[in-house]
């Protein structure tokens, strides 16, 4: 684990909030924790992958922000436990979650997908979901305040073939959005999901082989979706879906009553 100190604060979309993002070494993760940290936020960033997780804490301290970086397996409930009790045991709160960590999975026909690799994908993407979201949802209840945004994909909504456990816990991801959205409204916590589309990453690589990467946006050009979901400006804004690669920021602040 490892903890920074502020250097300097901006004024931005994100200033004075804890963001928490899972799956932050790499990645859109990567790109989405440093955005946070240039739009003011302080930062707890987890992933499996210890050396590439600390080197995205090293550029969030010279953005000036706190951050607090640990090795967690989202899938895992004591790593969850452990990872959301430091973060409340140091900024005392947290305002944004984002659910970004997953793992892609062999793409077989389902007839021939290992159950153990099955068990493994959903575990991590739809169970990991489920637990870091109970847990920090736990807390935001108390503060009556919040706002939690599922990482999804084209193929949680539409079944592919060779796609297999990785869609099917996108299916859950999308429907756990749904879920949470009503339940956590009267607590005024808004829960939202994203379909990234088609980015330039590692995954995309391992899915796509054959694809040309220069044809693709990169993380950093498809995370204002992740900000406004973030920030204030999308207050009450609960149970939607949203197209990373179409959002336009609105003009005005989209304002709704609880109820």
């Amino acid at each position: 684990m490892l903890i920074t100190k502020p250097q300097s604060s901006t004024m931005m979309h994100l200033k004075n909030k804890v963001a928490l993002v899972t799956g932050a070494s790499r990645g859109i993760g990567r790109a989405m924790a440093r955005r946070f940290a240039d739009e003011g936020a302080d930062l707890v960033i987890c992933a499996r992958h210890r050396e590439a997780l600390l080197e995205v804490a090293r550029d969030i301290e010279t953005q000036g922000r706190r951050v607090i970086a640990q090795v967690a397996d989202v899938g895992d409930r004591h790593d969850v436990h452990r990872l959301v009790e430091t973060a409340l045991e140091t900024f005392h709160r947290i305002d944004v979650l984002v659910n970004n960590a997953s793992i892609l999975g062999p793409r077989v026909e389902l007839v021939e997908y290992p159950y153990e690799e099955w068990e493994r994908v959903l575990r991590i993407n739809l169970t990991g979901t489920f637990l870091i979201t109970q847990a920090v949802a736990r807390h935001m209840m108390e503060r009556k305040q919040g706002s939690i945004i599922n990482v999804s994909s084209g193929v949680g909504v539409e079944g592919r073939p060779r796609w297999g456990a990785y869609s099917v816990s996108k299916f859950g991801v999308e429907a756990l959005t749904q879920i949470w959205s009503q339940e956590l409204r009267p607590h005024h916590i808004r829960v939202n999901v994203v379909n990234p589309g088609r980015v330039r990453t590692a995954m995309r690589r391992a899915a796509y082989p054959d694809e040309d990467p220069n044809t693709l946006p990169r993380p950093e050009e498809i995370l204002d979706v992740f900000v406004y979901l973030a920030s204030d400006e999308s207050r009450a804004i609960t149970g939607r879906r949203f197209q990373a690669q179409e959002f336009e920021w609105p003009e005005t602040e989209q304002r709704e009553e609880w109820h």
